[in-house]
């Protein structure tokens, strides 16, 4: 018994001396299948992720593309400096962190909402037929979409100036209005957005246990009961979670519809980071100090997602680590 107990020791903890697989590649092997499916997404978060980071470094250098990503010349955090001394500096923060407020204390309820009546809905044709027309915006591209809030608002035929002048107002130029710039964006975003965003919420609605409404119902409680002290409880975690990421993008505002809605009259309230940015380096050719902004937005929103997840961690007990 004790000579073998002590072979049993004496194995190497990956392969023995037959080349015979140790019992986690063994393991590994058995769900070869699994890891196959998996290895798309690693590559892809390689390529696609991990490796632009080697490129960081040209925040840091005078790049010229004729010398490479480590041909130019260490300046250290001069374009940093550069930046936080621009005039553009407090507008852009200003207007990026508008935006991104605003969309998640006027957005970010819709989908959750949305949910939870699509949720009571108990003809299952009718619930399929609403599901198909709220998920469509998602798949609509920034360039159509945009293209119908202009017809939208258009001055001179767009339904809504119509809708003023019929009760004799003037008509006005939305898209020319700094002022109305953040809230036609936002709404539009949730329109395009909220239904498809919905879908989270109700993966997280089927898994409650119906024991516990029964139960609520024979004790008497009412549907808005059900919904304060079982569904909402029940989804907080998911709701968290999602906030949680949303808040980890609070300084990442897409410059692909901002792009295509803005003009020189609405820079005021329109022009974010990721727009500032996209002129800097593709329009000004200035690469080293685009990517010394971009790079202090990332770091930003790494800052936020680690204080709002441990906010919340201490809160509400939840967490994404």
């Amino acid at each position: 018994m004790k000579t073998a107990v002590a072979s049993r020791q004496a194995r190497p903890s990956r392969t023995d001396k037959n080349g015979r697989l140790s019992h986690a590649g063994k393991k590994i092997w058995r769900s070869r299948y699994l890891y196959l499916l998996l290895l798309p997404t690693f590559v892809w978060y390689i390529v696609f992720m991990y490796a632009p980071l080697y490129g960081a470094q040209i925040a840091f250098r005078d790049f010229m593309p004729a010398l490479g990503i480590t041909g130019g010349k260490w300046v250290g955090f001069k374009y940093f400096i550069q930046f936080f001394k621009s005039e553009y500096f407090v507008r852009l923060m200003k207007n990026t962190l508008g935006i991104s407020v605003y969309s998640i204390v006027v957005g970010f309820p819709i989908p959750v909402i949305l949910a939870l009546l699509m949720n009571e809905v108990r003809s299952k044709h009718f619930k399929k037929g609403v599901q198909t027309i709220v998920y469509m915006p998602h798949f609509i591209s920034a360039v159509v979409v945009v293209s119908l809030i202009n017809a939208m608002l258009s001055p001179s035929n767009g339904l809504f100036n119509q809708i003023i002048q019929m009760f004799g107002g003037d008509p006005v130029h939305f898209m020319a209005e700094p002022k109305y710039f953040k809230t036609v964006y936002v709404l539009s975003d949730i329109w395009q957005t909220a239904g498809y965003g919905s879908i989270v919420y109700l993966a997280a609605l089927t898994s409650i246990d119906p024991s516990l409404y029964e139960a609520a119902t024979v004790d008497g409680a009412s549907k808005w009961k059900k919904l304060l002290h079982i569904t909402l409880p029940c989804i907080l975690p998911t709701i968290m979670t999602m906030l949680i990421l949303r808040m980890g993008s609070i300084f990442t505002v897409g410059y692909e519809k901002i792009m295509l809605m803005y003009n020189p009259a609405t820079y005021e309230t329109a022009d974010v980071i990721s727009t500032y940015v996209y002129r800097r380096a593709f329009e000004g050719g200035e690469y080293s100090f685009s990517a010394a902004v971009g790079l202090f937005n990332s770091v930003i929103n790494f800052i936020v997602i680690i204080v709002f997840n441990k906010i919340s961690k201490r809160v509400s007990e939840v967490s994404l680590w």
